[in-house]
């Protein structure tokens, strides 16, 4: 498993341009197997080095940017990729009404620092990425988060094994959800520890 995008990595964009339709449609569903929906506007998006890579490139697509992008956006996405005894997601506060979702915000300052795995009875804590401050200083949370989950290696060996009791959850208290993980997406996600 790869931990790092290199220079050498990323494809001339005329090359990318004519696999980026199919590309997409996989990914999209290998995906679904990296996803966990908590309570009713809370998704989490498991990241890996297919979905920086992805990203990457399209930020390369569609910014046109050529060369003097491509430090910035490895600098940019290069952290997002599980290293081998951690997880890394993307959280994504999801409302379609911009009224009900500033709303939600402007309540949920500092629920980043709530988030836990559970692995068979044992917290794992979310760690929220330190590059800026995601809550500001009235309160409010940002709709997008970045966290990482620290494994130990008796955890990886719990969470990878087939009968693993896996629970994410929220414990802020305007937003309390708990959701246990499905098997094929614990079984994906087992892969980034390799």
């Amino acid at each position: 498993m790869k931990h790092e995008i290199r220079r050498d990595d990323i494809m001339p964009m005329d090359k990318y341009a004519g696999i980026r339709r199919e590309h997409a449609k996989s990914l999209a569903e290998a995906k679904k197997s990296r996803r966990i929906e908590l309570g009713p506007s809370c998704t989490f998006y498991f990241e890996s080095y297919d979905t920086m890579w992805y990203q990457i490139h399209e930020m390369l697509y569609i910014e046109k940017g050529g060369e003097e992008q491509i430090a910035g956006e490895l600098s940019a996405y290069n952290p997002l990729i599980p290293k081998g005894r951690e997880l890394v997601a993307t959280v994504m506060i999801e409302v379609g009404d911009p009224d009900r979702r500033a709303a939600l915000l402007a309540k949920l300052g500092g629920f980043e620092e709530t988030i836990t795995l559970t692995v068979n009875g044992e917290v794992v804590q979310g760690v929220a990425e330190v590059d800026i401050d995601r809550t500001t200083a009235d309160g409010k949370a940002s709709s997008v988060q970045f966290l990482r989950f620290p494994f130990m290696d008796a955890q990886v060996a719990a969470f990878s094994a087939d009968d693993a009791d896996v629970v994410l959850a929220i414990g802020h208290p305007e937003y309390r959800h708990m959701a246990g993980m499905p098997n094929e997406v614990r079984a994906s996600l087992s892969q980034d520890f390799v």
